[in-house]
């Protein structure tokens, strides 16, 4: 009898399935299951529960994480209502209050947000100096020069008095806004 190709490579298919069947049933039957259908089961439900007990893990991981975010943020508050409860002070020790007090706190600069109290008091002072009306005290007026002609002259017009928008006129007229013909209209 003559075998052909074709036949032949149906008997060796044929062959090779049964002995992968056979293999199958012995590693099926070596781990304690009755079926393929078991042990994909099996696996799956493995599969879910590690997924699952990975997903609680990495939950709580979370739930930590935020909450040292929350607690940074607490920490990061406080210390910024600190230093404006020593910004406040110093300026409230030197007689600001009301609107006043709340303009020096927008004036009040120090290098660093990290500053002493000592260096919050000095750089007070200095706003102190430079603004003393925020402070309740009255800032006297520089010694100047009268105003009006000397003494026993009576004022002196030298110009008419201006018309209202001719400052307005002038300053286009010197920017290049403006020029003289369309000045005049």
């Amino acid at each position: 009898m003559t075998v052909t190709q074709d036949r032949l490579g149906r008997l060796l298919t044929r062959e090779k399935a049964q002995g992968e069947r056979a293999g199958i049933k012995r590693l099926l039957a070596g781990l304690g299951f009755e079926s393929a259908k078991d042990l994909a089961d099996f696996v799956t439900t493995q599969r879910e529960a590690e997924q699952a007990a990975l997903s609680e893990l990495e939950r709580r991981e979370q739930l930590a994480s935020d909450r040292e975010l929350q607690a940074a943020r607490r920490e990061e508050l406080a210390a910024q209502r600190e230093r404006a409860a020593v910004r406040r002070a110093a300026l409230v020790s030197m007689g600001a209050s009301g609107d006043d007090l709340a303009d020096a706190e927008r004036l009040l600069v120090t290098d660093d947000e990290d500053v002493d109290e000592a260096q919050v008091q000095a750089a007070a002072e200095a706003l102190r100096a430079r603004r003393p009306e925020l402070f309740g005290e009255v800032r006297q007026p520089v010694a100047s020069a009268p105003a009006g002609a000397p003494a026993g002259r009576g004022p002196s017009r030298s110009a008419p008095p201006p018309s209202p928008g001719s400052a307005g006129l002038e300053m286009a007229r010197r920017r290049g806004y403006l020029t003289e013909s369309t000045a005049v209209q």
